[in-house]
């Protein structure tokens, strides 16, 4: 499959601490990867980086096969969505209140109807409460529905079973998984490694900065032994 993204020798300092270490590698189209390591390990700093947020101190980003010594093209981020830790919500809004306002972001690339975006995460648009009335599980999936309104082709998603119960967290793997047969290329960051393998492709584990393995998920091990 082509390369989607790819990190060279990449590093990123904060003063002088080294949240990323020369970290090399790159992302299929068509994949999930998920980012394994300790608090502090870099993930987050990698989904930043990745996403065009955070410049990288030294080495080179490519996304969609343009080339950002420093941080990704302005061109490239409407096709790439990003899903913080935190929701980026606006609590005080209804579900479809909140995808309406971001959609207007995103006025000259042609973007899914709130309505559909909600729908396609298993949410009611009707419902007109705030989301600050909504359950954690409701929380996470408006997020995610906020990241897919502009039909972006690489998702970052930092956490996203993040104080979910475990059924709700299965039911975002299910969507997860619809979204990644789409061809979108998928890269989250989980403490909980059993959740994400069924979707899993590829286990990236990150340790003090520096990507220490790469392992196939059971799902490319089942699929190459078709």
């Amino acid at each position: 499959m082509p390369s989607i993204a790819r990190l060279e020798n990449v590093s990123r300092l904060f003063g002088t601490f080294a949240a990323l270490r020369q970290v090399s590698t790159e992302f299929e189209a068509g994949r999930c990867y998920v980012l394994l390591g300790e608090n502090g390990a870099g993930k987050s700093t990698m989904l930043r980086i990745l996403a065009g947020l955070l410049h990288p101190s030294f080495g080179k980003v490519l996304i969609f096969s343009s080339s950002g010594a420093g941080s990704t093209p302005q061109l490239q981020r409407g096709r790439i969505g990003y899903m913080s830790h935190a929701p980026m919500l606006y609590d005080e809004l209804s579900a479809t209140e909140n995808l309406a306002y971001f959609a207007n972001l995103y006025r000259d690339q042609p973007c899914l109807a709130p309505a559909d975006a909600l729908r396609s995460v298993g949410l009611d648009p009707s419902l007109t409460r705030p989301v600050g009335q909504y359950s954690q599980g409701m929380r996470q999936r408006t997020s995610l529905a906020r990241v897919l309104i502009s039909q972006p082709e690489l998702l970052l998603l930092d956490e996203p079973f993040s104080n979910m119960d475990v059924g709700s967290a299965r039911q975002m793997i299910s969507l997860l998984a619809q979204f990644r047969s789409g061809h979108r290329t998928i890269l989250l960051t989980t403490h909980q490694r059993e959740l994400a393998e069924p979707i899993a492709d590829y286990f990236l584990t990150l340790q003090s900065g520096r990507l220490v393995s790469t392992q196939e998920g059971p799902r490319l091990l089942a699929e190459a032994h078709r």
